[in-house]
């Protein structure tokens, strides 16, 4: 995806007083004139950002505007290291809002409808990016936030809630719930709208045909405004992401080469207007590839495929690179299995264990589904796991994101 004429002015306006404005860029292109960027070769010619840059820059030395500017600040999800503090003008506040309203309207969500937010809210960009955008089309704002599953379902019937918004994990939660208390015929959801979280299609269908809902998976990162860059529409052939506010590339993860369209790899995204803390070739380490040629829905606006997962997720067991998703592909061939799975891996008298642990739904041995299991994995990915097959519902459910890969090696 090469960058169009509106996407270089505004880059162009940006670059201007980049340097002016952020000691951060300022040190980061010492000896780099800005001005000098004219082509897409000189673009692709400048530094990536990392994740660790941002850390470094903690706690507001990525503010490109003065402190009186600054109306809000968001921080990432993760729980380990520093954190990386984003700030937020009224302007980029403002941006966010018209981006998630986007989202909503391209699910169908319209100001007659109400909506449930289940995600988080305080320094995590989820709760308050949603309700921003449901408020900026009109709709009713159900602000919940996590937890609490007795009043999440009160309110779902009682508001006569039509659109959930949540993570992939706690959507399974609820729907689970109602499945369990017989009161699908009381509840009147007509979509969903899923986030924050790599999710397979076997947990995608049991989300939907458990709920009756249609789903749309939406994207984002807290260093990129948050939630809501893009969102999949009813064609659910990858997300529309609004390129009129971010430039978006896919690199090859070990070379850092920009790929054509098409192919997989790494995205790396580059903000065009934000100001607060504007980010120039930011690596997300998520992987997924740019999707050529229009969408049958008519947007003219690009598609991302769905993520495949993220180029930092690899473990290295006996040697073989491996990644969730190849676990997760194998398990989704067996029709027997639910969608929930852990990953174990251990170190035990000098060699390195994976465990995997499933659900079933209970029409099948568990004995010889692990042994099936195993043997299937070790076509596919080169070694043979330990393999426990459990009952539907024993491994746990979460309010938030799912963790499925315990790396004990390192406990």
């Amino acid at each position: 995806m090469q960058l169009n004429e509106d996407q270089f002015a505004k880059l162009k306006t940006k670059f201007a007083t980049l340097k002016e404005d952020s000691p951060f860029y300022a040190k980061k292109f010492d000896g780099i004139d800005l001005t000098d960027v004219t082509t897409q070769a000189d673009f692709e010619a400048l530094p990536f950002t990392e994740k660790a840059d941002l850390r470094a820059a903690y706690p507001l030395g990525l503010a490109a505007v003065p402190d009186e500017k600054i109306v809000r600040i968001h921080s990432s999800s993760g729980t380990t290291g520093t954190p990386v503090i984003i700030p937020y003008t009224q302007k980029d506040v403002d941006d966010w809002a018209i981006q998630f309203a986007r989202c909503f309207e391209m699910a169908g969500v319209t100001p007659q409808d109400r909506v449930q937010i289940t995600p988080g809210y305080g320094l995590w960009t989820a709760g308050i990016g949603f309700q921003a955008g449901v408020e900026r089309l009109g709709a009713m704002a159900i602000p919940m936030g996590p937890g609490n599953t007795e009043k999440q379902l009160k309110f779902m019937q009682d508001m006569q809630s039509t659109v959930l918004c949540a993570t992939s994990s706690y959507a399974l939660l609820l729907a689970e719930e109602i499945e369990k208390r017989g009161i699908r015929d009381k509840i009147n959801l007509k979509k969903g709208v899923i986030g924050s979280e790599r999710w397979g299609d076997k947990m995608r269908n049991r989300i939907k045909n458990e709920l009756g809902i249609q789903i749309y998976d939406i994207y984002g990162l807290t260093e990129i405004y948050g939630p809501g860059i893009g969102i999949s529409c009813d064609y659910d052939c990858g997300m529309h992401y609004w390129d009129d506010y971010i430039y978006l590339e896919i690199l090859d993860p070990v070379t850092g080469e920009v790929l054509p369209d098409g192919e997989t790899g790494e995205i790396c995204i580059t903000t065009l207007v934000k100001e607060g803390a504007p980010l120039i070739r930011f690596r997300t380490h998520d992987i997924a590839r740019i999707i050529p040629g229009e969408c049958a829905c008519g947007s003219k606006f690009p598609r991302l495929g769905t993520i495949q997962g993220r180029s930092d997720d690899m473990m290295k067991i006996k040697g073989v690179n491996v990644f969730p998703k190849q676990i997760e592909e194998v398990l989704q061939e067996f029709p027997e299995l639910s969608s929930e799975y852990q990953i174990h891996i251990s170190h035990l008298e000098g060699r390195d264990t994976m465990r995997i642990y499933v659900e079933t739904n209970g029409t099948v041995d568990f004995l010889e589904m692990a042994d099936t299991v195993a043997r299937e994995v070790k076509s596919k990915i080169g070694f043979t796991p330990l393999v426990k097959v459990v009952e539907l519902g024993v491994l746990p459910r979460s309010e938030k994101k799912t963790k499925r890969v315990f790396d004990e090696r390192y406990e």
